[in-house]
């Protein structure tokens, strides 16, 4: 069953209405297919209108879909012979981050993300995507891995934020975040990002310092989620589509300010209403990245990263 955003309402009364009539010709003789056609033509325009023109608040909406594609479907769709790698040899297990071994259109790669859960029970085994220190101390292991044994590394960022409970801090997550960043600065093997849902902060960059960074047109990276920026400049989460702007967190502004590499667009509607086009578009990027990167000298690959990552903050917006 499709859920829909608030902003997507009237295109929701369309679809209910379609999905009436489809039931009224399924039940009789009754040819309905061009008051049918009619409609879908008219969802079909609404949608491109409304996505054509969604505001930063509507595009964080967006980016946490609850049936966004997740990074299992991904590794399901795009990795074969996936072999999960776990635990980070110090801790615990963390769920909340999964990697592990296996083969993008015949390349063997190192593959980590962010896993938010699709339903109730998934989402607390994985915490919603929040690690807790030893998610990222596994993060670090298999970016190790990948460096060893010079296979390319695919990471998929998908969370609000590292969890931020008091254990968390006790086993310390901003040194176990910081470590993560340093890890994927320092190694020789291409390495290449996706932002393909939220981004939240440290838990984002943790596994997003690549040499190239891709974002899906609907996703959204940001140093705090609109709501923790709205709370803290107008003491009020009511603020937080203004939070959202200023924030500058979509895709097409991250571009310009150089802190991604290449937006993927998505299909009309979102990627959660044709997932697997998604995930085609995705794996083609990636695939271009790959392509290129894996051309260049490990040690070339890793000063340009750093010199990429020194240059944030400097550029200047057009």
């Amino acid at each position: 069953m499709q859920t829909f955003l608030d902003f997507e309402k009237p295109i929701a009364e369309l679809e209910s209405k379609i999905e009436e009539l489809r039931h009224l010709s399924d039940a009789g003789d009754i040819n309905i297919a061009e008051e049918v056609g009619r409609l879908q033509s008219k969802v079909d325009r609404l949608l491109r209108s409304t996505y054509d023109r969604l505001t930063p608040a509507q595009k964080v909406q967006v980016a946490r879909h609850p049936t966004r594609p997740h990074f299992s479907d991904y590794v399901n769709a795009l990795i074969d012979d996936f072999t999960p790698l776990a635990g980070d040899r110090l801790y615990a297990d963390d769920k909340a981050i999964m990697g592990g071994l296996g083969r993008f259109r015949g390349r063997s790669v190192v593959v980590i993300g962010q896993e938010k859960g699709a339903d109730t029970e998934s989402r607390l085994r994985h915490n919603f995507g929040m690690a807790r220190p030893d998610g990222y101390r596994k993060a670090q292991r298999l970016m190790g891995l990948a460096d060893r044994f010079r296979l390319p590394l695919i990471t998929m960022v998908d969370t609000a934020g590292a969890y931020p409970g008091v254990a968390s801090e006790e086993r310390g997550q901003a040194e176990a975040i910081a470590r993560s960043i340093d890890a994927g600065l320092k190694i020789t093997v291409p390495s290449i990002a996706v932002v393909i849902g939220e981004g939240g902060s440290g838990g984002a960059i943790a596994i997003a310092a690549a040499d190239h960074v891709l974002m899906l047109e609907h996703s959204v990276y940001s140093v705090i989620s609109p709501e923790g920026c709205a709370s803290i400049l107008w003491r009020s989460g009511s603020q937080s589509a203004d939070a959202a702007a200023a924030l500058r967190l979509t895709a097409a502004d991250l571009k310009q300010l150089g802190v991604i590499d290449e937006v993927v667009p998505e299909p009309m509607g979102g990627a959660h209403r044709y997932p697997s086009k998604t995930i085609e578009s995705v794996g083609e990027a990636i695939d271009q990245a790959l392509d290129t990167l894996c051309a260049e000298d490990g040690e070339r690959l890793r000063g340009l990263r750093r010199e990429k990552f020194l240059r944030m903050g400097q550029a200047g917006v057009s």
